[in-house]
């Protein structure tokens, strides 16, 4: 009886001091993706986690972001910083980037900025047959 209790209470303490959960990274990402103004649908997205490193309460996590309807489409693969604030874990900036992480909206995809088209779902831009005409002078 007594080793079943030292057992348990072995597995207990250890299971406490395990990293974060790809749950709980996903959550955390997710909660940055839904911050206002980034203008993302994420109930078309799928969000997995594919890698976590631990570092007492930083972590630094792999993430796939893939469109639902457009399986063949390659993920888009993010590295995020997180850090864990008290029971939760959130994003604190990206890994490897010196950029803001989500820090303005995207461009809008109909070219607004200057004409300038967007790259197509495989990420190739188009051809220019493909291009609107030009405005005449501005």
């Amino acid at each position: 009886m007594r080793i079943i209790a030292v057992l348990t209470a072995t597995l207990t303490l250890a299971a406490c001091h395990h990293g974060p959960s790809n749950e709980a990274i996903r959550q955390a990402v997710i909660d940055r993706l839904n911050q206002p103004g980034l203008g993302l649908n994420l109930a078309a997205m799928d969000v997995k986690v594919s890698d976590v490193q631990v570092n007492g309460t930083e972590a630094d996590a792999t993430v796939a972001l893939t469109l639902k309807d457009s399986k063949d489409a390659p993920a888009m693969t993010m590295k995020y910083h997180l850090k864990q604030e008290g029971s939760k874990w959130v994003v604190s900036g990206l890994s490897g980037s010196g950029g803001s992480p989500h820090g303005g909206a995207m461009p809008p995809a109909d070219g607004a900025h200057g004409g300038a088209a967007a790259p197509d779902a495989t990420g190739k831009m188009p051809s220019p047959q493909d291009l609107p005409p030009a405005g005449k002078g501005k």
